[in-house]
């Protein structure tokens, strides 16, 4: 009888964790394709064309990761990373061929996009947490975020090497571009196991025991199958007395208004400006053409991906809620000095200025609030109503993000750039007051400690 081949720890985890890459790159490859569609389609002045282009993969993307969530629990989840790769592959052809002067056809597309976008939002971080050991859970929210900024610094290095081309093709390649990290996604899924706990929710216990085998040290199997098995029979109890009513309940409430409002914050805080507009930005603030301006999202990039690396170094050694408040005071005075200066400087101040800034404000977030946003929603939702409340906050998160997409080129064609940061600057101090006075402190505590105390204080 032939050996069956066992699939390695290290590919389970690489292809596992991949989506993220893909997710990054979707997010980020607008940044340097937008300067030569706005040439090519002569939409210099239509601000709120540009910003729905922009931003109507957020759009998708908000209905993408509740779809994905509900269809995960029933197709599984390798089976819908599969469908969300589908996806990327066509939604990336699609934007490639569109037609000139076809606003409303990408707009439609990238709403589809979006789909997968919020999908993979949703799905790497669950496949992820349920295929890794009980040690490396508490940093995957950090290697996600790695993986995510490295497909955004990707997707701006593709950007640099092709703006050489002529504009009506250099955006086309830049978006359609997108389909070949997609493939290889496709193609290491289709070799992936299911995830153990949706094997055992499918009475499949000998696949799920065979799943474990490739991941865990053999002495480790059974006994980790026993508490999927306790897990489910809880999870399965929990389901027939919880609904999205309960979420409002005295005893959860004040979790789900912390979690709710940390992944809106870390939205409407301003940080997709940057990552969508910054050759714009850099374009308004110096006067030189946008599509000169492509190194700076790489430098912006290589912040984001070192930020990323160092909180995997400091994840476990500072409180939540003191990262999140010294990032937050950061990245607002980030935002909030450049229009004080040119406010009370006699002359305008260095036009780079607003760019030193903005690279200060990334390299905070990048290493606080990007990563401890889903640290928080995985830590602090109790068992009753997680699958509700995780939900319900990356929809808010989607939906700010979307928003700030949207609106963020109105406002600088209807006020000077500096206001508008220093308005998201305001945000980011309302941030840390919601932090210092709504947030619980998760590290260090287990679930059902932070549960008992957020019962506790909504009973003083």
């Amino acid at each position: 009888m032939k050996k069956e081949k066992k699939i390695s720890a290290s590919f389970i985890y690489f292809f596992g964790a991949f989506g993220g890459i893909l997710f990054g790159y979707d997010i980020g490859v607008m940044t340097g394709a937008l300067p030569f569609l706005q040439n090519d389609w002569n939409l210099a002045g239509h601000a709120g064309l540009i910003g729905w282009i922009t931003s109507s993969v957020m759009l998708g993307a908000i209905f993408g990761g509740a779809m994905a969530g509900m269809l995960s629990d029933k197709l599984g989840r390798r089976k819908m990373i599969l469908i969300s790769a589908i996806i990327f592959v066509i939604g990336s052809i699609l934007c490639g061929i569109s037609p000139h002067n076809g606003q409303y056809y990408l707009i439609a597309v990238r709403v589809l996009l979006g789909l997968a976008v919020g999908a993979a939002s949703a799905l790497v971080p669950s496949y992820m947490s349920e295929m890794a050991p009980a040690k490396l859970r508490g940093r995957l929210s950090g290697i996600n975020q790695v993986m995510i900024v490295s497909g955004m610094l990707l997707s701006y290095i593709v950007d640099f090497l092709l703006k050489g081309l002529p504009e009506e093709w250099a955006w086309r390649l830049m978006l359609g571009m997108a389909a070949l990290p997609a493939l290889i996604l496709f193609c290491g899924v289709l070799a992936l196991p299911e995830s153990p706990r949706f094997l055992v929710k499918s009475k499949k216990l000998d696949e799920a025991k065979k799943v474990l085998s490739y991941i865990r040290k053999p002495e480790e199997v059974d006994k980790e199958l026993d508490q999927i098995l306790k897990t489910a029979e809880q999870e399965k109890q929990v389901a027939h007395t919880t609904n999205w009513g309960t979420l409002l309940t005295g005893r959860y409430r004040h979790l789900v208004i912390a979690g709710i409002g940390v992944a809106a914050f870390q939205q409407f805080q301003g940080a997709n400006a940057i990552f969508y507009y910054i050759p714009l930005i850099v374009e308004k603030a110096t006067g030189h053409a946008a599509s000169e301006a492509l190194m700076w999202p790489i430098i912006q990039g290589i912040i984001l991906v070192l930020g990323a690396l160092f909180f995997l170094i400091i994840a476990d050694k500072f409180n939540r809620r003191t990262l999140l408040t010294v990032g937050g005071t950061v990245m607002g005075l980030s935002f909030i000095l450049p229009a004080i200066l040119n406010t009370f400087m006699k002359t305008d101040a260095n036009p780079m200025l607003i760019i030193v800034f903005l690279c200060i404000y990334v390299a905070f977030y990048s290493c606080t609030w990007a990563p401890l946003t889903w640290v928080i929603v995985g830590e602090i939702f109790p068992l009753a109503i997680r699958g509700r409340a995780s939900g319900l906050a990356s929809s808010f998160n989607w939906i700010g993000s979307f928003l700030v997409g949207l609106l963020f080129p109105i406002m600088t064609a209807s006020m000077p750039q500096e206001m508008v940061f220093a308005i998201f600057g305001i945000i980011c101090f309302l941030g840390v007051l919601f932090i210092r006075f709504c947030v619980p402190e998760t590290r260090g505590h287990t679930l059902e400690e932070i549960e008992q105390q957020a019962a506790a204080k909504s009973h003083k």
